[in-house]
């Protein structure tokens, strides 16, 4: 077959595919092909929070050029081009929040069931810096690459590992091991000025970006820290743009009057970013993070420096603490994405890390294997480190990888029109940013467009409770999770001072055919906000089974349940028998034109339907039942 009849019979079968789009929507939607217009596939179009489309189906009318292979420039198929396949990316985990004798303990005992890179905190939350000689004892640097989190003593705990460094070498380390060694100092004074963590002032963090390049090993002293904005509320492309907008302020710094050469100034940054569940998006945007920071080398006259480290952190934002162990599947999902799209290096967060420490019964070490083992049986059973960018070539990848670098960019640009990022973080222009993409993600977990899997969608309301002192203290990150947790921390309360749960009568009408449907909908959203639904089966309208479930029930509000034909039918009647046998609060499953007809004490007093705000329709239903409780 030629290239244009192949050309051809493409385009032939998407405008088929296009027309049995248009049938199945027109069918659906009660109208007329005709009216979808000549691309009905873009109704079935989504768009991300970074004003990203993503179509329904991609073909060969997608394919972009093929992208050059790993090592080369723009770097997005990956860094090094020789990476172990047999190894895969490093397996990356936490240490140092115990003292340096234990913390040197469960280091090794890591390294030997798994971890290949360290991520270690130091000072005044972690190991102090005094101490750090005796945490790293009998660790092999050239074997585990190690990552410093020192905050304000990063420039303390810098210089001791240095120093430790050195007394090595004077001990007997040959020069080969030492060029073997890869340390990153962990400064990142600039994407802290954002979070507001403590870290060191820019002047430190270029004074050992000096230090580093002087040494033999391999030793980046920056770190540009993503997830500082992934963590407000950024969406993946605002992540980048703001990381390599920050990337670029460093650069700057470092190469100011006799300062370092830029092929040496971008030798010494690494970055950090968030790894998320949709698993697309995170393999395109660690392909995109390497693509944008290339073009910057590239401008800078420096491409073949373009290749900075990446380390993926599975997403803190993404952790629910209501029914944690679903976060389990959650970073399992994020640490494929992030494998798949080239990070360096994975850490899995473990599951309970927005929970303190033994809320669950389990241990640290028990939450850290789990984590560890996650990623080992990507790389040791699924083989996932196998092949460099295996989702190179996908036309969908493909595609979304331009896209978000191409919205990160135009991120960045507005970054730089501003005067830089120091100036546009002055001025809010990235705080305003990312407060938005928060406020409209917010906006569609509270009307659960976007589902949170055991919170706002399948809730395990039978779980225990949780006390005040389960939260994780210091907490700064903008949890998806966090407003239906509060309402289930208001049902808790209530269980605590009153011995049961909040409260409401379900009022099926009709048949289990008919009424199964709202019922399990209402359920689901009622225990969403913490609330327990008494469904006692089909009530007949006109018999005494709504009084009897009312008093059985003990509820001061129901909800009616049924297709909207039966509530045409019943739906006045029975809010006349709910309201005659106790009840306050009638709420309907269901669209207010159902009972259009209904007037008065006959009408129900609220309706739930899947568009609503569940957050704020939750509150209030909680505010009357605790109000009439305490009455």
């Amino acid at each position: 077959m030629s290239l244009a009849s192949e050309a051809e019979a493409v385009e032939q079968a998407y405008a088929e595919w296009q027309r049995s789009v248009a049938g199945v929507l027109a069918k659906s939607r009660r109208v007329d092909a005709a009216e979808l217009g000549p691309e009905p596939q873009k109704l079935l179009e989504t768009v991300t929070y970074d004003g990203v489309t993503v179509a329904p189906l991609y073909s060969p009318r997608d394919e972009r050029p093929e992208q050059t292979l790993p090592g080369s420039f723009p770097y997005v198929r990956g860094v090094d081009a020789h990476r172990d396949v047999n190894a895969g990316w490093l397996v990356s985990a936490q240490f140092g929040t115990t003292s340096a004798a234990d913390t040197n303990r469960t280091i090794l005992d890591s390294l030997e069931n798994g971890v290949s890179a360290l991520w270690l905190k130091a000072g005044v939350d972690g190991v102090p810096v005094a101490d750090l000689a005796a945490a790293l004892d009998g660790v092999l640097l050239d074997l585990a690459p190690l990552t410093l989190d020192a905050g304000a003593e990063a420039s303390a705990a810098a210089r001791a590992v240095l120093a430790l460094l050195d007394a090595r070498a004077e001990a007997g380390d040959g020069v080969s091991e030492r060029t073997s060694i890869r340390v990153h100092l962990g400064a990142a004074p600039l994407t802290s000025s954002f979070s507001g963590a403590a870290d060191v002032d820019l002047a430190e963090a270029v004074e050992l970006a000096a230090l580093a390049a002087a040494r033999t090993e391999t030793v980046h002293a920056i770190t540009v820290d993503g997830t500082a904005f992934h963590n407000a509320g950024a969406g993946d492309a605002e992540e980048l743009g703001a990381a390599i907008a920050a990337g670029l302020e460093y650069l700057r710094a470092l190469t100011a009057e006799n300062g370092l050469t830029i092929g040496a100034a971008l030798q010494q940054l690494a970055f950090r970013y968030s790894a998320t569940d949709d698993q697309f998006q995170t393999i395109a945007k660690f392909r995109a993070a390497r693509l944008v920071w290339a073009r910057i080398a590239q401008v800078c006259g420096a491409s073949d420096f373009g290749g900075a480290p990446q380390h993926a952190v599975t997403s803190a934002a993404m952790m629910a603490q209501r029914d944690p162990w679903v976060n389990m599947l959650r970073t399992t999902l994020a640490a494929f994405g992030a494998g798949v799209g080239g990070a360096d290096a994975v850490t899995v967060l473990p599951f309970d890390v927005a929970l303190a420490d033994g809320t669950l019964g389990v241990t640290k070490s028990f939450s850290a294997r789990i984590a560890r083992n996650t990623q080992l049986l990507l790389l040791e059973e699924s083989h996932l480190g196998r092949v460099l960018d295996p989702s190179a070539g996908s036309w969908y990848v493909e595609d979304l990888t331009q896209q978000i670098a191409a919205t990160a960019w135009e991120f960045f640009q507005e970054i730089e029109a501003a005067g830089g990022y120091l100036a546009a973080l002055e001025a809010g222009i990235v705080s305003d940013r990312i407060a938005a993409t928060k406020a409209k993600r917010d906006s569609d977990i509270a009307h659960r467009k976007t589902p949170v899997t055991g919170v706002n969608e399948f809730p395990n309301l039978g779980e225990d409770p949780l006390s005040a002192a389960a939260v994780e203290p210091g907490q700064v990150v903008a949890r998806y999770a966090a407003a239906f947790e509060a309402l289930r921390d208001r049902s808790d309360a209530f269980l605590s001072a009153g011995g049961a749960r909040p409260t409401v009568l379900l009022a099926p009408l009709g048949s289990v055919a008919e009424h199964n449907v709202r019922t399990t909908f209402a359920s689901n959203l009622l225990a969403s906000g913490g609330i327990d639904a008494v469904n006692p089966g089909q009530l007949e309208v006109g018999a005494d089974a709504i009084s009897t479930a009312v008093k059985a029930s003990g509820a001061t509000v129901a909800v009616l349940c049924g297709t909207d034909k039966r509530y045409g039918e019943n739906a006045a009647a029975a809010v006349a028998e709910l309201r005659a046998a106790g009840i306050t609060k009638v709420l309907l499953a269901g669209p207010e034109k159902a009972v259009a007809d209904a007037t008065g004490e006959n009408r129900p007093d609220g309706f739930l339907t899947a568009r609503i705000d569940a957050v704020s329709a939750l509150t209030e239903l909680l505010d009357f039942i605790e109000t009439g409780s305490s009455k």
